[in-house]
């Protein structure tokens, strides 16, 4: 049985919990913090772009410096989380690397960091990290690792739906996994859901959210073949117009066929 947005949310939450050697809570602490922790999809909410953080090199940035034409992936983590934000992006860089567009060209990628105690510094090391795995020279530009104070984060973790809790015993965090892509002018566009996206969710999520102006003909023609679920944060095969498709696709075939064997029957007549 697949698991719903929610349930995604509370295994997530609970894995980031025992990581964090979240034994030396009791079952009743556990719960009361798993309520607090959600991802709840704000389709079209348009984000608060004006809000300031600081990149990896320090350097006071406005969010609307990374939305211009294309089409930009948000991931919320903390860089010091012990399990389940490196998995995160490493699931990200995993898919990404897979596909022909390029962050910088093509897209933006944003890494947010909601703990406000971590430093540029941090987000620095991160950076070089994750570029040496994505390994696309030139991208760099690409790829934003940010961090920034607690009302900034607030105001933007809670525009993206992304709802966490600071366990001050264990000193970490419970939260879920995904990441969110947002539309050139900044409007929530599709959530994927877990540690490890689909290399086709997320590119169908960066062509669809680009409103056309990225992606190849074929990856046009799969967006009318899946449809997004928002419930699983994810697309699935739109059977019926996969059907007609294919249809259409034979005979268009057949006819071309037919055209070509009756022009070299009239050539043969000819000669």
């Amino acid at each position: 049985m697949a698991f719903t947005q929610r349930a995604w949310v509370l295994v997530l939450a609970a894995a980031g919990l025992l990581s964090a050697q979240s034994s030396k809570l009791n079952p009743g602490s556990q719960m009361e913090m798993l309520k607090q922790v959600a991802f709840e999809q704000k389709l079209n909410t348009q984000l608060p772009l004006e809000l300031v953080f600081r990149d990896e090199e320090g350097r006071s940035v406005a969010l609307k410096q990374f939305f211009h034409k294309k089409p930009v992936i948000l991931a919320p983590v903390y860089y010091e989380c012990p399990m389940l934000c490196d998995l995160t992006m490493s699931g990200l860089v995993k898919a990404l690397r897979t596909l022909r567009l390029d962050a910088g060209k093509d897209f933006d990628v944003i890494m947010l960091s909601f703990n406000p105690r971590e430093t540029p510094v941090v987000a620095a090391d991160k950076k070089k990290a994750y570029l040496k795995r994505y390994n696309r020279p030139g991208t760099e530009h690409g790829w934003h690792f940010l961090t920034g104070d607690e009302p900034q984060i607030r105001a933007l973790t809670e525009a993206m739906g992304f709802r966490y809790v600071y366990d001050p015993t264990t000193k970490q965090y419970a939260h879920a996994a995904g990441i969110v892509i947002a539309t050139p002018e900044g409007r929530l566009s599709r959530y994927i859901f877990g540690m490890d996206p689909s290399a086709r969710d997320v590119r169908l999520g960066l062509v669809e959210s680009a409103q056309g102006r990225v992606g190849d003909p074929v990856a046009q023609l799969l967006l009318m073949c899946f449809h997004y679920d928002p419930a699983g944060g994810k697309y699935t095969l739109n059977v019926l117009t996969a059907v007609r498709l294919a249809g259409a696709l034979t005979v268009a075939l057949m006819g071309g066929f037919l055209i070509v064997n009756l022009r070299r029957e009239r050539r043969q007549r000819v000669g």
